[in-house]
């Protein structure tokens, strides 16, 4: 398993508590998606449960050894003191489409047998729930936050959450904060490195740009050549591409109906572009730059929901980035 980076002072305040022998109940896993939260979040909940089955025979820091009994049984769906709650599909069948907007009071309700016996292994159980912003309200809140109010004993709560603000205070007020920050680009590169070998350094760089201290996020566009989009945004901020060569050029290649996840990338990566390059601009076309932000934004949010036409909004994203180009 590819070590943690990044948040390293997060971590170890939990490892700190775990060592204290005073573990709080619940924990709020909080800070923006792609961070690590959740991983984080899975791997702790193994090595609760395993020191909790086995104490003191584990090596130090977080990770749990893959052939560890509790590790093998988590792998397997099968660990009876652990239970994860996530969005489910709406189609059993089909388990990566369609994929419920909420996590309904039923899947909440669904934890009470569980809730209502000791542990079977060991004398600590876990609930992880990722997100908990994605719990149904008020009905699937409410009924979490009674468990949270009166844990049964020996009951861990790791609860992940990529907008705390959002919960109900009292779900709040019943959790420890541990809060996970944006990595820098040095961290963010590093990570990109071990999950992407074979990765250009261009690559790389647009990448990490794109991901904006979150890996995950930069992952998201990892095979989808960026490095090749950055090129061509660049080079219509530099001059406003007044042949519209590098506008023609994007509008036939993202286009083609194949070309589809490399679209949504454009459209989602363009706005984050015209912020960036604001951000050393000022006077009138810092003000021409966040009109272009704020159209470009508008543009990619309404495209995919009323299906425009991809050459054309390829073709017109390109004008807005063309409005960066000194004058």
């Amino acid at each position: 398993m590819t070590p943690f980076i990044g948040n390293r002072a997060a971590i170890d305040a939990f490892l700190a508590s775990l060592a204290s022998g005073q573990l709080h109940h619940a924990w709020l896993i909080a800070g923006p998606e792609g961070v690590g939260k959740a991983r984080f979040a899975r791997t702790a909940a193994a090595r609760l449960l395993a020191e909790a089955a086995a104490p003191g025979t584990l090596p130090p820091g977080l990770d749990v050894p893959a052939d560890n009994r509790t590790a093998t049984l988590i792998a397997a769906g099968a660990h009876p003191d652990y239970r994860e709650m996530t969005r489910l599909p709406k189609d059993p069948d089909k388990p990566d489409q369609d994929i419920a907007r909420s996590i309904p009071i039923a899947q909440v309700r669904a934890l009470q047998p569980m809730l209502a016996t000791k542990p079977a292994l060991s004398d600590r159980r876990v609930i992880l729930i990722d997100a908990i912003d994605d719990l149904e309200r008020p009905g699937a809140s409410n009924a979490l936050l009674k468990n949270l109010e009166e844990p049964p004993a020996g009951t861990i709560f790791l609860l992940v959450s990529h907008a705390p603000g959002r919960l109900l205070p009292t779900i709040r007020s019943r959790c420890r904060l541990l809060r996970f920050d944006p990595l820098s680009d040095a961290e963010v590169a590093e990570v990109l490195h071990a999950e992407l070998p074979d990765a250009s350094k261009a690559e790389i760089t647009a990448l990490v740009r794109a991901g904006q201290g979150s890996p995950g996020r930069a992952l998201h566009f990892a095979g989808l050549d960026l490095g090749g989009l950055e090129k061509e945004l660049a080079a219509i901020a530099r001059d406003g591409d007044p042949s519209n060569t590098h506008r023609v050029r994007l509008a036939r290649t993202l286009g083609l109906k194949s070309a589809q996840p490399r679209y949504e990338a454009f459209l989602e990566r363009v706005p984050a572009f015209i912020a960036e390059r604001a951000r050393d601009l000022a006077g009138p076309q810092l003000k021409d730059a966040l009109d272009a932000y704020d159209a470009a934004a508008e543009l990619a949010r309404v495209s995919l929901a009323q299906s425009l036409d991809a050459s054309t909004t390829a073709f017109e994203m390109g004008g807005l980035v063309a409005r960066l180009a000194p004058r």
